[in-house]
């Protein structure tokens, strides 16, 4: 997000949680780059309401990309925007599945309640808004299903394998199939049904049963398509027609050679 800022011409502010000594070098490597692309980097906490206006006042768009357990601490930048009174544009940290028009298995249903209530935070702010609805994390979801960087023979189908999913590499649909023939091998598949992920998200202890919830919803249900665009919605690729979309076949290439290193998700 904040290269994609910088590369278009755009003065970038990064409000970031303090460094520290016990701070991840992985954090540190990313100041440090973020400082050498010419990014304004803020070190603060999301509960500095003096600060976070002051920061705001400098700024007219605001992009959103805190995890999951500080979904709900967005409430505090909604609460700055407005008393800011300058912002032209809000972007909350959503780009996941379309969480207003899904119905998911409770772990996940109470992961997206938490997005829903800062949705409704900001429409009753009534500050300027787009909530964008990514799906699925293409290079995130590969890395989950095929494990590039595992030494292994199967890949683990979930459902049917017959759901569309949309992948926010491209705005395509595509099935959720293995491309066997990039690599030339075969893989044993490993079906897990969509009534054995139910039984999983009940008997799995929290957070483990939020991931296994979301496999249900978007690669078992694909929940991703299961729904029509409102009047309010709009496609990206209508909107951006001359922007040229990665296919999931040109992500399985990068892949090929040079993958991605595997992300993982804070559930708590």
């Amino acid at each position: 997000m904040v290269k994609a800022s910088v590369s278009s011409g755009h003065k970038t502010f990064v409000y970031a949680r303090p460094v520290t000594q016990n701070s991840r070098p992985s954090k540190l490597e990313i100041h440090k780059e973020f400082q050498g692309i010419g990014v304004t980097i803020i070190e603060g906490e999301l509960d500095e309401h003096k600060k976070i206006v002051s920061i705001l006042k400098e700024v007219d768009v605001v992009i959103s990309t805190v995890a999951y357990p500080q979904f709900l601490d967005q409430l505090e930048i909604v609460h700055a925007i407005k008393v800011a009174g300058n912002i032209k544009r809000f972007l909350p940290s959503e780009f996941g599945c379309e969480e207003d028009k899904v119905r998911p298995l409770p772990p996940f249903e109470a992961y997206l309640e938490k997005k829903r209530i800062v949705r409704r935070a900001i429409e009753a702010a009534q500050i300027p808004y787009t909530f964008v609805s990514a799906n699925l994390c293409g290079a995130y979801f590969v890395n989950v299903l095929l494990r590039p960087f595992e030494s292994h023979d199967d890949v683990v189908v979930y459902g049917s394998g017959e759901a569309k999913v949309v992948f926010n590499y491209e705005e395509d649909i595509a099935k959720c199939t293995i491309k066997e023939q990039k690599i030339g091998q075969s893989f044993k598949r490993i079906q897990v049904s969509e009534e054995e992920l139910v039984k999983l998200s009940h008997t799995l202890p929290p957070p483990e049963d939020i991931p296994i919830s979301i496999m249900h919803s978007l690669l078992a249900k694909g929940d991703s398509m299961n729904f029509e665009l409102g009047e309010d919605d709009i496609e990206a690729s209508k909107l951006y027609p001359d922007f040229k979309f990665t296919t999931i076949d040109q992500l399985l290439d990068i892949f090929l050679i040079d993958p991605p290193k595997p992300a993982r998700t804070a559930f708590e």
